[in-house]
């Protein structure tokens, strides 16, 4: 008997354990940046966001739940389809990813002649960065993770009673 296809629900919560720690880690980035009005690149920090996606295997398999020639089919529409006539690499599912990217929003415009990266008319560039925002964005970063932690548990937890059976 071929365990993989047991795992996949774990490597589901898993991509999305990664996805929100990288949007955690951005949120991060931007708090402690909220005030760097100059960088490498030569103006003030632009707000890094995570853009999450979906893997299109995983999309490809949900979709395919309904076929009619499964035998696991004909019990439960729900249900995935069967392993006996499909390869084992059909059942890598992917769950979620999640990329960087820079929010394209325009800079806060302060008022501050005396600061170094005033223009002529004493107005400095500030980061695109809204603390209130990026706090909300943080919190629902954390739910999503600890759901992802509960659904990896569970999984765990739903394996190893089906091994005391």
């Amino acid at each position: 008997m071929e365990i993989t296809p047991l795992f996949s629900a774990m490597d589901v919560s898993a991509t999305g354990l990664a996805a929100q720690r990288k949007r955690m880690n951005a949120i991060a980035e931007n708090i402690a940046n909220v005030e760097t009005t100059h960088t490498n690149e030569g103006g003030p920090y632009r707000r890094q966001q995570a853009v999450l996606t979906h893997d299109q295997q995983f999309s490809n398999e949900l979709a395919e739940a309904g076929l009619e020639h499964d035998k696991l089919v004909r019990d439960d529409a729900n249900h995935l389809r069967g392993r006996e006539s499909e390869a084992p690499e059909d059942y890598n599912f992917g769950g979620v990813k999640a990329n960087i990217a820079s929010d394209p929003s325009p800079f806060r415009e302060v008022y501050d002649p005396d600061h170094p990266d005033a223009d002529e008319n004493g107005m400095v560039k500030m980061p695109n960065v809204d603390i209130v925002q990026e706090m909300t964005e943080l919190i629902s970063a954390s739910r999503a993770y600890e759901a992802n932690a509960t659904a990896f548990n569970a999984s765990k937890g739903m394996m190893k009673k089906a091994l005391e059976l």
